[in-house]
């Protein structure tokens, strides 16, 4: 679904001038992978270069059989959603329901009946009231505006760079949870996340950037554990997981916690050696 082979990218003409180098990496339809790494490793770049809104300096990407180079935007926006980390980048319309059909009229996804019942719907299931003006809500709100625009239009792929940023656990809990239905449903999911909370909860596949370079690719609770890779990224694993793994240094070879991603599940492993 996702293809990219030997992807550069930079602003300027040289190679130091460069933020991602020879990029590789497949992802596979209903996949739900996140993009980690510190600040400057060249996530939210690599997410704009798969959406088609930034193109490769060298090297190829193809987003289901689209050469992003070679396709318009508008193209490549039927079959993949961008959802900002700033929602106020994407919101133009005066009122909710406006905003919500605004994307289904541009790419032509229905009669119009059809988008008039597709944004009822939508409304209905997100809870919004239809004539609210979208910058009279709350920044958590118009993330989920944001994010319901997207689903209007029913895309196979949905990229989300740094979804959560400014929302409080429930406005994030929101969010989350209906990508995570998305993702259920058959959509394939590629989020830009600093969270590593929130990338154990929700991604089963994590790519670790450094440097604009891919330094680790794999099953997320594999790489959260994996002590070499997160100093790499200067990132710091989730505390259950970190917990986790103290215990085991402490109980060298007596106990395993490497399967433990919950509070639950470390409790259970503890209750299990005590006996």
């Amino acid at each position: 679904m996702i293809e990219c082979k030997d992807v550069c990218f930079g602003y300027g003409k040289t190679k130091d001038t460069e933020l991602i180098h020879s990029i590789s990496l497949s992802i596979e339809k209903g996949e739900f992978v996140a993009i980690t790494g510190e600040n400057g490793a060249g996530k939210s770049t690599l997410s704009k270069l798969i959406a088609g809104i930034l193109k490769p300096s060298s090297g190829k990407i193809t987003v289901s059989g689209a050469d992003t180079a070679k396709s318009k935007n508008s193209e490549l926006a039927r079959n993949t959603g961008f959802l900002f980390q700033n929602p106020d980048r994407q919101l133009c319309a005066y009122t909710v329901r406006e905003e919500i059909a605004f994307g289904q009229k541009a790419l032509k996804t229905g009669t119009e009946e059809e988008i008039y019942r597709r944004t009822d719907s939508i409304i209905e299931e997100f809870g919004f009231s239809p004539d609210a003006a979208p910058f009279s809500l709350s920044r958590g709100q118009r993330q989920r505006l944001a994010l319901a625009s997207i689903i209007a239009v029913e895309p196979k792929i949905m990229i989300l760079d740094e979804p959560t940023t400014g929302l409080d656990y429930k406005e994030c809990m929101e969010i989350m949870r209906s990508v995570q239905e998305l993702n259920r449903n058959g959509t394939t999911v590629v989020m830009v996340c600093h969270d590593m909370e929130l990338v154990l909860d929700f991604a089963a596949r994590m790519v670790v950037l450094a440097g604009g370079r891919i330094i680790a690719d794999g099953e997320t609770l594999d790489i959260m554990r994996s002590r070499d890779v997160l100093k790499q990224a200067s990132l710091l694993p989730p505390q259950i997981v970190q917990v986790a793994l103290e215990l085991e240094e402490k109980f060298s070879g007596r106990f395993d916690f490497s399967d433990v991603r919950t509070a639950d599940g470390l409790a259970a492993k503890i209750q299990e050696a005590i006996k």
